[in-house]
């Protein structure tokens, strides 16, 4: 089937909305599915591969755990040179007056597009969104605000809308309701498939209508529980205006998970921060960013790519390769280093915080699956220079393999050769050292917990009334959790995505449930 005229040429491609290797046939399909087994089996083969060399040549072995040790203390300084970098211009931007910054720009004739998808979150979620956005500093006649509800969610869903558009219809410029429906062929049930839905509605019954041009409106997707801060579209306009190429740019803030934070466990604050301070470090890596979770770019640029993709789990990420590679690589990723603040997962249980947590990251981390759509594209996309091709293919690869190998190498398997190794090496003095120079240099590396302890308590919200001041000091303590959350919450739930993968056993997308505590 041909796609619509409107698209980039890149992006007509039979092929370019492709979420899984079942999609493809004949060789493509073949192809397709050697990339997909191709980070598991790395993965697995490094791990396996520590054990065999313990077991069989643990002299290696033990060199190799020493020497990766080391390299792990210096990535670990040098992440955090980055984070604290980003926490002081974070703090900057967040004092700015931003609304003074922009007062003398030729900005008004922008329109802001907000979409919220959402399923069956409780209504005081969604409420304290739609509030925090009429909070803003910004002419709400320009927001075009779109709850974007599931017709799966039955009248619950649309009891919300009808609430929603009460007590809120009159603040905005639009405040529109969706209702994405429901088992529609080659669509997986999701935030992607209902985003592309509202942004098709939103230009076919506001945009079109009212003459809105497409260059000139900024879309910004949101997850239900964000809360932005005042300031926020003032910032996004700023950069807008300021980047050179603004039509080919998106825009990603820091997502910061806090919310919750005085109510939700120690060990929900240590794992939500921790995603919040990976943000912050790639803020100030821009050329190795995606866009994540909440981002803003222009119209325009998502109706030439035929807006998220409707079939994969992973979308919010997805969107930036889609744009890159229907602009032949001239597409960027500009960090705002302003935030917008979301809720820590947590359930009322400690167990049912773990299983959410688990599964919300496994999600995240199933994003592994835009690895195999890189490497698809980059063979099929020529008019980007191979050069970039090479280290754009090179710095995924290294960061997938990295996020599931690096804990379980550092804190299970760097006591292999000790357990592993043969009774000629257990006599040596490197059997003897090994073990304390390992601890050692993980002691070493924990330093960077104290940055990461310090920044977290400039991150959350005024003490409520009813906690005790104690609850800071646990708060700092709380990131010996660390070491065990990399562990239990990254490096496994990355494994699991990994090798469902690898045999074929695809994901679903697995809704995050928001509840109040």
């Amino acid at each position: 089937m041909e796609e619509p005229s409107h698209l980039l040429p890149y992006a007509r491609r039979s092929d370019f909305h492709v979420g899984r290797a079942t999609e493809l046939t004949g060789k493509r399909y073949y192809l397709y599915r050697c990339l997909e087994i191709l980070p598991g089996l790395a993965s697995w083969s490094t791990l396996i591969g520590v054990i065999l060399m313990s077991i069989y040549f643990p002299f290696i072995a033990a060199y190799f755990i020493i020497a990766f040790a080391l390299f792990w203390v210096l990535k670990t300084g040098f992440l955090s040179y980055h984070l604290r970098y980003n926490w002081k211009r974070l703090q900057h931007h967040i004092k700015l007056d931003w609304e003074a910054l922009v007062a003398e720009m030729p900005y008004q004739h922008i329109h802001q597009v907000i979409i919220l998808p959402f399923y069956t979150e409780p209504e005081s979620v969604i409420e304290a969104t739609l509030q925090s956005l009429a909070n803003t500093k910004y002419d709400k006649s320009k927001l075009i605000v779109v709850l974007a509800s599931e017709e799966r969610a039955g009248e619950y869903a649309q009891k919300i809308c009808a609430d929603m558009v009460s007590k809120y219809g009159n603040v905005f410029g639009t405040l529109l309701t969706t209702v994405h429906p429901m088992n529609v062929p080659g669509e997986m049930a999701g935030k992607g498939s209902n985003a592309a839905f509202a942004a098709e509605e939103v230009r076919t019954k506001v945009l079109d209508l009212k003459g809105i041009k497409y260059e000139e409106t900024l879309v910004s997707i949101f997850d239900i529980d964000t809360v932005l801060y005042p300031d926020y579209f003032n910032c996004l306009i700023w950069h807008f205006i300021k980047a050179e190429n603004p039509l080919k740019s998106s825009f990603q803030p820091v997502p910061i998970f806090n919310n919750n934070m005085w109510e939700a466990p120690a060990l929900a604050r240590v794992v939500a921060m921790s995603s919040t301070f990976w943000e912050m470090v790639q803020q100030e890596r821009p050329e190795r960013m995606a866009t994540f979770s909440s981002h803003s770019v222009s119209f325009k640029a998502l109706y030439e790519v035929g807006y998220w993709q409707k079939n994969m789990v992973s979308e919010d990420s997805r969107i930036y390769w889609n744009l890159m590679l229907a602009n032949e690589g001239k597409y960027d990723v500009i960090p705002l280093s302003y935030p917008v603040s979301m809720d820590a997962n947590a359930a009322p249980t400690l167990w049912r915080t773990i299983v959410q947590i688990y599964k919300q990251h496994r999600r995240w981390t199933y994003g592994v699956e835009n690895f195999c759509y890189i490497l698809y594209h980059f063979m099929n996309q020529p008019k980007i220079p191979r050069r970039t091709r090479i280290k754009i293919a090179l710095q995924q690869a290294e960061g997938y393999w990295s996020l599931v190998t690096n804990p379980i190498m550092l804190f299970i398997l760097g006591w292999a050769p000790i357990f592993l190794g043969s009774p000629e090496f257990h006599e040596t003095v490197l059997s003897y050292n090994l073990p304390i120079v390992v601890r050692d240099l993980l002691i070493l590396a924990m330093f960077g917990l104290v940055i990461s302890s310090i920044i977290s308590l400039s991150l959350i919200p005024p003490r409520p009334s009813d906690k005790s001041r104690l609850r800071y000091i646990v708060m700092a303590l709380q990131w010996f959790l660390v070491p065990a959350t990399m562990i239990v919450f990254s490096a496994i739930p990355g494994l699991d995505s990994q090798t469902r993968l690898m045999f074929g056993r695809y994901m679903g997308f697995w809704v995050t449930p928001k509840v109040k505590l």
